[in-house]
């Protein structure tokens, strides 16, 4: 099966995004601006909104934080699946962070299970002001069966995303660049190409600046 045509890159792509000469966003503000259950009780200031999900325990919380430069802004917990409702930050009075729920927690029940799946896909489907989603992947694991269902449904609907890889600190350089590759070629199996793909760390605030600036190229074509 094969969904859209889309870009791939991974270190070629850092090569190409730093020839294009983008400036590296700087955060001067983010604050937490509300939470939701349906894009109609969102923030009624309406700005571009760039969306971030994965798996519970994926690094979610704590990529944001990095992001942000700011360890207290989304909660971060030991236990998964606690991002139960749209949470978005308006950074620099001019864009929305938005932090959606996991998906894929199995110790909640089947009626939790659909109540998130509800409010996650309302946002992604309904929410005009989403430019892009950002789907974080365990760099260390193979990509599981519930990510593949997940992109694949994105591709199916059109939803434009990237991907990010979590945890790149906690593998060595080899280790790394094989699971990457194993699971680039699993996606390829999929798609023609990929899309933008960033290796990150919130440890080491790896991929940071290019997120950062991904977003920025992308706002200042609006």
């Amino acid at each position: 099966m094969i969904i859209g045509q889309i870009y791939f890159y991974i270190s070629s792509y850092l090569r190409t995004f730093a020839a294009k000469e983008f400036k590296v966003m700087i955060i001067k503000k983010a604050i937490f601006a509300g939470s939701s259950e349906r894009v109609d009780q969102k923030p009624k200031a309406l700005y571009p909104e760039f969306a971030f999900i994965g798996r519970s325990n994926v690094g979610k919380s704590s990529l944001i934080n990095c992001l942000c430069q700011n360890k207290k802004l989304a909660h971060t917990s030991s236990t998964p699946g606690k991002t139960q409702l749209i949470n978005h930050f308006l950074i620099n009075d001019s864009w929305y962070l938005v932090d959606l729920p996991g998906y894929g927690y199995a110790k909640i029940s089947k009626t939790g299970r659909a109540k998130l799946a509800g409010i996650i896909n309302g946002y992604i489907d309904r929410s005009q002001e989403m430019m892009l989603l950002f789907v974080l992947l365990d760099s260390r694991h193979d990509i599981q069966q519930i990510d593949l269902e997940f992109l694949i449904s994105l591709g199916e609907k059109g939803i434009p995303f990237s991907i990010i890889f979590t945890k790149c600190d906690k593998s060595t350089r080899n280790v790394l660049e094989k699971q990457i590759e194993k699971n680039r070629s699993r996606l390829l199996e999929y798609w023609d190409e990929l899309p933008p793909v960033f290796l990150s760390s919130a440890e080491t605030g790896m991929g940071r600046e290019d997120i950062l600036s991904y977003i920025d190229s992308i706002i200042s074509q609006l």
